[in-house]
């Protein structure tokens, strides 16, 4: 593995970024800090490959998290159509769907504060066994994970554990007060030591600072090793949360986010998570340029609206850049 200390030179795997050197590459003149990410990109990266991903509510609403930003916390009055977890049939059903259009990884997200345990566990390890048998990659997100999880996870199948930090560690208590940020750095490890990949990223949008954001991507990029998928989301205001009237982000934060992104964690896959719908193609293609290499495919996120699979090809088509074949990286 490669160390050393220049900041920003591409293709660089570092561990040790401090906090204002992260602050001088993401307040960079906007063309510099996109070539940089570009050139980290293709180091790493077929610079025209994206990869598809898929996700899927397996069971949808009456979380006891009060994460200011989602529609699915029983705090909040927001409308969701609530239901429990659903038949393993049907998700292996729609995951086959998804690999016959091209998906390559599929994810399965679950409301709950924490992964549950007897008879739901057994259900969501036969949908793990059930899509990894489509051939598929298998990601999942259902909160807090203890090690003895993790561990029955990655025996079932399971690629990668998607448990986003959300934001920097000072404004997390803002948007969450029903767990802290050390519960979420214990999660990741339980899903390292059980040998499965980690997905991890965190949201703008959510009335932060810029300093937060840059503190977010510190967090980020001092994990070691780094997550293997980076989803950086923009903030899906939903009515009834305490989030819905925050001001609207510039889109350039998020081209900004993910270029330093890209040079803070060269070999990753960032992914253009939720939010993708806000975005104009202009800003989704400068996305892209900096050094995005993943997206949701599927018209629903969990509960929040997404393009559909046509306007997502289309989308790749118009900048001459392919989906990511299955298993190649």
């Amino acid at each position: 593995m490669q160390t050393g200390t220049g900041a920003g030179a591409p293709g660089l795997l570092r561990h040790d970024w401090k906090q204002e050197e992260v602050a001088a590459i993401y307040r960079l003149p906007l063309p510099e800090l996109v070539f940089r990410a570009q050139s980290a990109h293709r180091e790493h990266h077929a610079a025209e490959r994206v990869e598809t991903c898929q996700l899927i509510s397996i069971k949808t609403g009456g979380c006891p998290e009060d994460c200011a930003y989602c529609p699915q916390s029983a705090h909040y009055d927001a409308e969701v159509d609530g239901h429990g977890l659903m038949d393993p049939q049907e998700v292996i059903a729609a995951a086959k769907e998804a690999a016959g259009r091209g998906v390559t990884r599929f994810c399965m997200g679950g409301a709950w504060r924490e992964a549950p345990q007897g008879k739901e566990f057994e259900t969501v390890l036969e949908m793990v066994r059930g899509v990894a048998a489509a051939g598929l990659e298998v990601c999942c997100t259902l909160g807090m994970l203890r090690e003895e999880q993790a561990q029955r996870l990655k025996e079932a199948g399971l690629t990668a554990y998607n448990h986003n930090l959300d934001t920097s560690p000072e404004f997390y208590g803002n948007i969450i007060t029903t767990r802290v940020y050390e519960d979420r750095l214990r999660t990741l490890a339980a899903v390292r030591k059980a040998g499965i990949t980690v997905c991890c990223g965190g949201i703008l949008g959510m009335g932060e600072r810029e300093q937060d954001r840059i503190g977010l991507l510190q967090q980020l990029a001092t994990l070691q090793p780094h997550p293997e998928s980076v989803p950086v989301n923009m903030l899906v205001r939903v009515e009834g949360t305490p989030l819905a009237d925050a001001p609207a982000l510039d889109p350039l934060e998020m081209v900004r986010a993910i270029a330093t992104a890209r040079i803070l964690m060269p070999a990753s896959r960032v992914r253009l998570a939720a939010g993708r719908k806000q975005l104009s193609p202009e800003a989704v293609a400068l996305c892209f340029l900096a050094g995005a290499n993943s997206i949701f495919v599927g018209e629903r996120l969990l509960t929040t609206p997404n393009p559909g699979p046509d306007e997502d090809y289309q989308m790749l088509e118009s900048l001459g850049m392919k989906p990511l074949e299955p298993h190649a990286h």
